[in-house]
């Protein structure tokens, strides 16, 4: 598209003052043509953006690919999907891909595009925008909403929406759950003596020996002051048994530095029962941990 064709009125004298303008634009103007055997070029770009592949724009003229190409494998089989249903009912592309760019880097590119047909199949009118910004301030915010402050665990929300998850695929598929609720044994005590700050050094500590002991699928929390969950999906409680009085031992034999030194934990275990709700659920876990408590702490107790 000639830039006098977008002009007001078609007037010309302007086109040179508009390839300016067009060319500063924080981000892409472009055409994407698809032939009916499926092949793509890009009959016009236009804007700053044009510059983050480093791809010479008289190729992606004659051919889409090497732009293309630059998608994250992630991401391509979506962007294919999304452009092929606008083709077919004619309704505006609106999503968002990773790119690829010189360097390895990569950058969140949101796109907005409308559909016409024309006699050698169907053109694309539409912007690009890097909105890799707004992406990671997105990511930020969530990880602030889902993430303790002191430990970097998940708090009591993430843990929630993780567990309506897992109990949703364990009635579904009948697989195993098993949730524990952890408690530093005496934690005033520690406070009282040694002070806040070490004490909350006590929980990072804490916190850190619980990560490092779970698998990557697992999940673990800090739901407030000095008690933890622990969330094992495929989980049967004979494993989870093991891997508690495991994590137990391992606590107790931690030296968390000057002051406190050693400190031990209570354990309280549940295993997810079909059709059971999430809070019968916690309530069973935090029955065990009573339990443990009672019975002398530093020690595992399932409940009934």
């Amino acid at each position: 598209m000639p830039f006098e064709d977008v002009m007001p009125g078609g007037g010309k004298r302007h086109s040179g003052a508009m390839a300016e303008l067009t060319e500063q634009l924080p981000g892409v103007i472009f055409q994407l043509q698809r032939a009916p055997d499926g092949s793509m070029h890009f009959p016009y770009l236009a804007g700053s953006g044009t510059r983050l592949t480093g791809i010479d724009r008289r190729l992606l003229a004659e051919d889409a690919r090497p732009a293309l190409a630059r998608l994250d494998d992630a991401d391509y089989p979506r962007l294919m999907a999304a452009i092929e249903r606008s083709a077919r009912w004619m309704t505006p592309i609106t999503t968002k891909f990773r790119l690829r760019l010189m360097g390895g880097r990569h950058s969140w590119i949101a796109v907005r595009a409308q559909p016409r047909r024309v006699d050698d199949g169907v053109l694309w009118h539409g912007m690009m925008l890097d909105i890799s910004e707004q992406v990671a301030e997105e990511a930020r915010l969530r990880r602030l909403s889902d993430t303790d402050d002191l430990t970097g665990l998940a708090n009591r929300r993430k843990l929630i929406d993780r567990l309506d998850e897992e109990i949703s695929l364990s009635n579904r598929h009948a697989t195993p759950l098993s949730l524990m609720m952890l408690d530093l044994d005496h934690f005033k005590s520690i406070n009282d003596t040694w002070g806040h700050l070490q004490g909350d050094q006590v929980l990072r500590d804490l916190a850190g020996l619980c990560r490092r002991s779970l698998r990557e699928e697992d999940l673990v929390a800090r739901l407030g002051g000095e008690e933890f969950a622990l969330l094992l999906p495929l989980t049967p409680i004979g494993p989870c048994q093991t891997l508690a009085r495991r994590l137990c031992e391992r606590i107790a034999a931690h030296d968390f530095g000057p002051g406190p030194g050693r400190v031990t934990v209570s354990i309280g275990l549940a295993e997810h029962r079909i059709g059971e709700a999430r809070d019968t659920l916690i309530a069973r876990a935090d029955q065990g941990l009573y339990a443990a408590k009672h019975g002398g702490r530093n020690r595992v107790m399932t409940s009934d």
